[in-house]
């Protein structure tokens, strides 16, 4: 097999994972595992778009699973999002999961700020002018699930663009 069809299995699962995430803040466990099955194929197969081995995806999911399970236990995060993290430390290895989760978390930030800007949400303790805090067609919370995928294909860009792409 071919390295672009690794590229485009991944393209492919993050942008549904993405779409899901942004229209309707939920993604099925029936995308983690086709998402998880392309990586560990690809690895397999040794045609993932990032050169990662069999071994090397069972690590990076492992720790990409462990690396954010505190925050859904604590209630600051859903079960998909430390889902999809174990994914993309399947797909990615696990030296990316950092930098990912770095981009992620400024992109979920921005989204943060931006929400607070357009919907005129003030500081805890002032009087809000309208809508609920952190509400985007009629869902409460930032998709960020979709930002480590969106950062996910950033970093194939980058990537890719630095020769590392076979």
């Amino acid at each position: 097999m071919n390295v672009f069809v690794g590229i485009l299995l991944f393209i492919a699962w993050a942008a549904v994972v993405a779409i899901s995430d942004c229209r309707w803040r939920r993604i099925s466990n029936s995308i983690v595992v086709v998402g998880l099955a392309a990586a560990f194929g690809c690895a397999l197969f040794q045609c993932g778009p990032f050169g990662i081995s069999l071994a090397h995806a069972g690590i990076g999911a492992l720790i990409g699973l462990v690396a954010l399970l505190p925050f859904f236990a604590l209630g600051v995060m859903g079960a998909a999002d430390v889902k999809i993290f174990a994914v993309l430390g399947a797909w990615c290895g696990m030296h990316a999961l950092l930098g990912l989760w770095m981009a992620a978390s400024l992109a979920a930030g921005g989204h943060a700020l931006w929400l607070l800007i357009t919907t005129r949400t003030r500081l805890a303790g002032l009087a809000r002018r309208s809508g609920a805090t952190f509400e985007l067609a009629g869902k409460a919370s930032t998709p960020y699930a979709a930002c480590l995928t969106v950062a996910a294909s950033g970093w194939l860009v980058l990537h890719g663009m630095a020769g590392g792409l076979r």
